[in-house]
């Protein structure tokens, strides 16, 4: 297994990204005789729960910024999906392009109540959940969290309604084989910090941002939940370098929490199971 610092490399504008790319198809989505995850890049996450296939803020085309890489997987290539689930409205997570030419291949969208009327208004078959709601997806129960991401308010140009902090979510998913939780893109909050249980995995949004979980936030939150096994998201994706949102150090973060060997920067599409290490 590599070392985490064999695992990044710095773009030529000076980010942080991972070293390569592993693409996936058609056989990641058959039934397994576990649970596995990989990251799509940015926020997204493909789930694949002995053979319950889901994706969590998939953006596999159409995004409006230059990428540093091609998604491990494309649209065309997906061969079926029993739903994909959105925590927020953002572009970089709510990819109206990739949920519609998934469409044909996915039966159920799931979000909180906001987005997944967005959803309904372009043709998805959207339901719409509180947050503290749980349901089900095949094997999988899936719980929407608190988060706190509505920077809108402070922008005219979206000020055509007000954007309410149930608006946003996480989501907490218990597989036959353990937890794994995306707080989402979120400030830190108490709720986030007593949890009833501890997740097998914390998928981590790690930006140093005011509208994001900041970087001291991201270090509470992970020496919070000491025995979980940390995937690193939200990072090395978009050619952004000016923009913090975008700009988390895998290696910054394993240095400064409780136990640093269980921060994990995924290739694109590279397998994680629950319970490794």
């Amino acid at each position: 297994m590599r070392t985490l610092s064999e695992k990044l490399k710095t773009s030529a504008r000076g980010q942080v990204m991972p070293r390569e790319v592993q693409p996936f198809g058609a056989p990641a989505f058959e039934k397994t005789g576990g649970t596995e995850i990989r990251w799509l890049g940015g926020a997204g996450i493909f789930v694949n729960s002995r053979g319950t296939a889901l994706m969590i803020d998939p953006v596999l085309e159409g995004f409006d910024m230059p990428l540093l890489f091609d998604p491990p997987i494309a649209v065309r290539d997906v061969p079926h999906l029993d739903a994909v689930l959105a925590t927020h409205i953002d572009n970089d997570h709510f990819s109206r392009d990739t949920c519609l030419d998934l469409k044909a291949v996915c039966a159920s969208y799931h979000a909180p109540q906001y987005v997944a009327e967005v959803m309904r208004e372009i043709g998805l078959p959207g339901f719409g959940h509180d947050i503290g709601e749980t349901f089900s997806v095949g094997q999988v129960n899936v719980t929407l969290t608190p988060a706190e991401h509505n920077w809108q308010n402070g922008m005219p140009e979206y000020s055509h309604r007000e954007w309410k902090k149930e608006d946003y979510c996480g989501f907490w998913l218990d597989t036959p084989d353990g937890s794994l939780w995306t707080p989402g893109d979120s400030r830190l909050l108490p709720e986030q910090l007593a949890m009833p249980r501890e997740p097998d995995i914390l998928l981590m949004d790690f930006a140093d941002n005011g509208w994001h979980i900041s970087f001291d936030g991201a270090v509470k939150l992970a020496n919070t939940y000491p025995n979980a096994e940390i995937v690193c998201i939200h990072w090395g994706t978009v050619d952004a370098p000016d923009w913090d949102t975008f700009n988390g150090d895998p290696a910054r973060l394993a240095a400064s929490i409780v136990d640093p060997g269980r921060v994990h920067a995924l290739f694109p599409g590279e397998a994680f199971r629950l319970g490794e290490k």
